[in-house]
This record gives C-alpha cells, structure tokens and sequence, in this order.
C-alpha cells in the first residue's frame, strides 16, 4: 500500500488536530456528556451547510441510514469516554488509554472481515496491558481515567472499522453528516437518564460561557467537520489499521502541547512515562512484526 505525500500531509494535520481536543475539551466548564451534546449538534450543522456548498447529497439507503445513525451513538460515547478521562484525571491519561485504538482494530478488524486473530497480535496485546499496569502501578489515583481512556479507544477502533467498509459505498461527507447527527440525537436521549442519575445536583448545565462557546465550536467545526470528515475520506485510500497507527501520533502530539498548557498539573511521575512509552513502541513496531510474520490480506488497499 503506497500512501501519497499529500494524504501523509493530511493524517499528520488531522492526528495533530485530534490530540488538540483534549485540550480544548479541559477548558470546557462544563460537564464532558453536556459539552458532546453541543459538539455533536454544531458539527452536524457544520456537516450539512458543507453538503450544500458542495451540492453534495443527503441520500443513503435505509439500511445505510441505520447503520450510519447508530454509528454516530458510537461516536458521542467515544468523546465522552475520552473528555471524561481527561476530566477525572488528566489529558496525558486520556491519550494514552485512547493510544490503545489501534491494538483494538488488531483484534477486531479480522473478526469483521472473517480472518483468524494471529499470536503476534495476541504478544502485542499482552505487551499493551504490560504498559497500562505500568501506569495503574504508578499511581492508582489514575485507574478510573485510564479505563475511560481505554474505552474511548475500542469505541474509536469500532467506528473506524465500520467507516472503512461504509465509506466504499457511501459519500465521506454524508457519513459524517449522519454520524454528527446519531451523536447528537442519541444523547439527546440519554439527557434525561444522565440527570437522574449521574449529573452533579441532578441538573444539567445547559448555558455554556462565552469560552466553552468558542471551544466547543472549534471542537466541533475544526475538529469534526474538517479532520473527521476528512479522515472518512482518507479510509477510500488507507487501511484502518494505518488510519489508527498514525493515530498513536496523537499523544505525542497531545501530551506535548499539555504540559506546555497547563504545566504541572500534566508531569507524571517514571513508571506513567514508561508504561507510555511501552504502549507506544508496541503500536508503533507491531505492523511492521505482523507484516514480517503474517500473510493477512491488505485491510483496506483497494481503496
């Protein structure tokens, strides 16, 4: 599979943008599910008025429909797994735990294209859980985080798979247009449940500021409109399992501009820096082992 210079162009801008969102989603007041409400909402409106410009199309069959929908409720619970970590411990955790998405796509893109799971994926899987123990062991105050981070992961892992097969047969704009809006709606319909049960006082915090305003629109316009519909559009040429290897760019990226952000409240202490760095060479070093000991079919290389 050969990956032009601009498309490489375009994963960098794109995996830069992605590890910008944690930041941006830090310096949200409000609550992570409340802040996903409104991203999902603006983006979706962002999506169409693109559509239009573009004399695009909104038209997809019912059985695209559906599954491009319910897709989008897959989406809002990836960013809100992956602000809630940031919230509930930092954003160097929340990147990292997310940095585990492409081990995911190891284990489940041949559940889905119906080949067997290979022992160099099994190895590197357990290599993973070494440098996620590595960061438990350093400070359990991070486990809650993590697991969110970890969560927000395999949802990102599911979602790119689907997109990858959806965006052979369906325009990448209208994906994300359709996906915005799953997001938007299904938590939507999950606000009522969340007041019950999980908001502070039991009240939803529904007038962002003038800050959170500005924040959850370039969340939702730079960082949806733009790098995720044009990461589904990257999927017509590039593997998902590629898309998720440049992703693990994302907390280099992330953790970087973090600590030079907001300083201290990001330093970690050894075992969280080497446990990352475990998890990192892993995904980094494990297509090229699976290229040389492995005869699975090219993922995505007819695209």
């Amino acid at each position: 599979m050969t990956i032009s210079t601009s498309d490489t162009i375009k994963l960098h801008s794109i995996v830069f943008l992605f590890g910008f969102t944690g930041i941006l989603g830090k310096l949200v007041s409000i609550p992570a599910v409340e802040m996903v409400f409104f991203r999902s909402f603006l983006a979706a409106i962002g999506m169409a008025v693109l559509i239009l410009s573009v004399k695009g199309t909104f038209k997809v069959s019912g059985a695209d429909f559906t599954k491009i929908f319910l897709t989008g409720f897959i989406v809002g619970v990836h960013w809100i797994t992956f602000f809630l970590s940031a919230r509930v411990a930092n954003v160097s955790v929340s990147l990292v735990g997310f940095a585990t998405a492409s081990l995911w796509t190891a284990f489940l893109e041949p559940l889905a294209k119906g080949y067997k799971i290979k022992p160099i994926e099994v190895i590197f899987g357990l290599i993973v859980l070494a440098g996620l123990y590595l960061i438990f062991a350093s400070d359990f105050s991070y486990s809650t985080g993590l697991i969110l981070g970890v969560l927000s992961g395999l949802t990102c892992a599911i979602f790119t798979i689907i997109n990858s097969q959806m965006v052979k047969k369906v325009d990448s704009f209208t994906i994300t247009f359709y996906e915005m809006s799953g997001a938007f709606i299904s938590i939507g319909l999950f606000l009522p449940l969340y007041q019950n049960f999980w908001a502070e006082g039991n009240q939803l915090r529904l007038i962002p500021s003038m800050v959170d305003w500005v924040c959850i629109a370039l969340l939702a316009w730079l960082c949806s409109v733009y790098a995720y519909s044009t990461a589904v559009e990257l999927m017509k040429r590039v593997s998902a399992f590629f898309f998720q290897l440049m992703l693990n760019l994302e907390p280099v990226y992330g953790i970087i501009m973090a600590v030079l952000i907001f300083g201290d409240e990001e330093k970690m202490n050894l075992n969280f820096y080497l446990g990352t760095l475990v998890i990192l060479c892993a995904v980094l070093i494990y297509p090229m082992m699976r290229k040389r000991f492995t005869i699975h079919p090219p993922s995505q290389s007819s695209h």
